[in-house]
């Protein structure tokens, strides 16, 4: 490895090589592979996120910064609101809460056009069509003005841009209904529920904002939380995500996906995480010729999976450090063996907990396997790289933690000895987030209007409906939503999991299977212009006619890869 870095280092620059680097294990410990590569001379990174950065955004436009209330508040609300998610199969631990609040005499409502696991438990449950979110929750915000079902004192106080809002809003009940085919005494039902029943807390989904006009859509639903006052006190909220554990972060996600073209070089050039495939193949002084890739999947996880292929196939070199041999891991010239999350001591955070938590090890590697620590402190050992142990620490357990107590001096009076004596609560955490009714804007109040949204991202200063495009050369959406079983493409390949999973099926409405003669179990084929993949089908009534699913994460040689299409 440090032979090939070396010679095509020295033939065409340090940003020959792309160091990809996914989210598949979270931790402090993840920091240092930024020094090795420092050192190395630079890398190209990718920049963005392939998660949930547009509702981040969103948010942070918004309300300043991005955080809610603790998760066990939800046991005070008077209404929530699951908007997009699926928390029965992705969030588990939000369950118990919102169990208990039910309890506790809480309506639940879900919106979702697929019917979930979490649909099942729901007082009310509205399926619109995909990709029309933002017409309903505009919509709805309508209603609410038109009928005074809103919190005056509060948007007067600490709202800047309701006039320009009110004003933008030209989506009726009536309209409501032509675009998500719900009738608009759903749409009229759902603004006196939230204009009415306080507290109310909203549960929006990522896949909400995984497509056009995806930030735009957050941004509407989150309206509705604003203009009914419902931030900023207990059993209320919009819980799309909560950084305050992150307060190690120098710069907090979003912004820190952002590439600083004042300040990155010489270190890092960038391309899109969106964008990857054809980034890379579009890269030039230098043109890409190795890839370093650890925590992700990217072959099967990216955009346009058949570009990414054809973009790492031309590399000269490419070094993937993974448990497992996954899709991206198959196209390496070399495999190192990554630990698992029980071989390491580390520290990590959460977005959705307010703890801060030591996560200790508690078994050795096996064989060769090296944390990703000792993998870039031997290469640059190899490669005569002089990097002081406060970068990259010794190999050992002792010096790694000792790595940790010197990573978070600083940043608070947290100590290591305090975290191992179990989880801690973030320090300076609010628990009713914006309690303060201090927002982080330019304004110093919430932003229904927001320049930046416009000068930094072209769109509207205002939230707005942009329709998804369709095609009646293929008329059916294609969703891809997280199943139970797995984290995006982890843990399918483990036999306690496949145990219990059924064969890997495209689950189709039952009018588009008749449409299609198609019966449970035959081997179908699923295409658009981009590319084609064979599944098995599986019939269900839980979707309606005009879409398809595929869970995300599943192996191509398993019949997945759904982002071929």
């Amino acid at each position: 490895i440090s032979e090939k870095l070396i010679g095509l280092r020295d033939k065409y620059g340090p940003h020959c090589v792309l160091w990809y680097k996914g989210s598949g294990m979270s931790g402090l410990s993840n920091d240092i592979g930024s020094e090795f590569w420092k050192a190395f001379g630079g890398t190209t990174l990718t920049y963005g996120n392939l998660c949930w950065p547009a509702g981040l955004e969103a948010v942070r436009l918004t309300l300043g910064s991005v955080k809610h209330n603790v998760p066990w508040d939800l046991e005070n609300a008077g209404t929530i609101i699951i908007w997009g998610k699926n928390p029965a199969d992705t969030n588990i631990q939000e369950i118990a809460f919102i169990a208990k609040a039910k309890e506790n005499g809480c309506q639940v409502i879900v919106i979702d056009p697929l019917r979930t696991a979490t649909a099942d438990k729901a007082d009310i449950y509205i399926s619109p069509r995909t990709g029309t979110d933002a017409a309903l929750a505009l919509a709805i915000a309508k209603v609410m003005i038109d009928k005074n079902l809103i919190n005056r004192r509060f948007i007067e106080k600490n709202v800047k841009g309701f006039e320009e809002f009110s004003k933008s809003l030209n989506i009726s009940p009536s309209d409501a209904e032509k675009i998500t085919g719900l009738s608009s005494s759903v749409v009229e039902e759902l603004a006196y529920i939230i204009g009415s029943s306080s507290p109310v807390t909203f549960l929006p989904g990522y896949g909400l904002q995984r497509h056009i006009n995806g930030g735009q859509t957050i941004r509407s639903i989150l309206s509705l939380a604003i203009i009914s006052g419902n931030i900023g006190k207990p059993g209320a909220g919009f819980n799309y995500a909560n950084l305050q554990s992150y307060i190690f972060d120098t710069i907090k996600e979003p912004v820190s996906y952002y590439p600083d073209r004042d300040n990155d070089r010489p270190f890092r050039r960038t391309v899109s995480m969106t964008k990857l495939g054809s980034d890379i193949l579009n890269s030039s002084d230098p043109v890409l010729k190795a890839a370093w890739i650890e925590r992700g999947n990217p072959l099967l996880q990216s955009p346009d999976s058949n570009k990414v292929k054809e973009a790492f196939s031309k590399m000269e070199f490419r070094v993937v450090v993974d448990q497992f041999m996954t899709d991206t891991a198959q196209i390496a010239d070399i495999i190192l063996p990554a630990k698992d999350l029980f071989e390491q001591s580390d520290i990590v955070g959460s977005y959705w907990s307010p703890y801060v938590q030591f996560k200790p090890k508690v078994i050795d590697s096996s064989g060769e396997v090296m944390p990703e620590s000792e993998i870039y402190y031997r290469l640059a050992e190899k490669l005569k790289l002089n990097i002081h142990e406060d970068l990259i620490p010794h190999p050992g357990n002792m010096n790694m933690e000792e790595w940790l107590e010197k990573r978070i001096k600083g940043y608070s009076d947290l100590k290591l000895k305090d975290l191992k004596n179990g989880p801690v609560l973030t320090p300076g955490l609010q628990p009713i987030a914006y309690e303060d009714m201090k927002f982080e804007t330019p304004s110093g109040k919430i932003e229904l209007f927001s320049s930046a949204a416009k000068d930094k991202w072209a769109v509207s200063e205002l939230p707005e409906y942009v329709p998804v495009n369709t095609s009646s050369d293929f008329p059916l959406e294609f969703l891809t939503p997280n199943g139970a079983n797995r984290i995006h493409s982890q843990f399918g390949n483990l036999a306690v999991i496949r145990q219990n999973t059924p064969e890997p099926a495209l689950i189709v409405s039952p009018e588009d299977a008749e449409l299609r003669k198609i019966q449970t179990g035959d081997k179908i084929r699923i295409f658009n212009n981009n590319g084609e993949i064979f599944s098995r089908a599986q019939i269900s009534n839980r979707l309606p006619a005009g879409i398809v699913v595929l869970n995300n994460g599943i192996w191509f040689k398993d019949g997945g890869g759904g982002n071929s299409l």
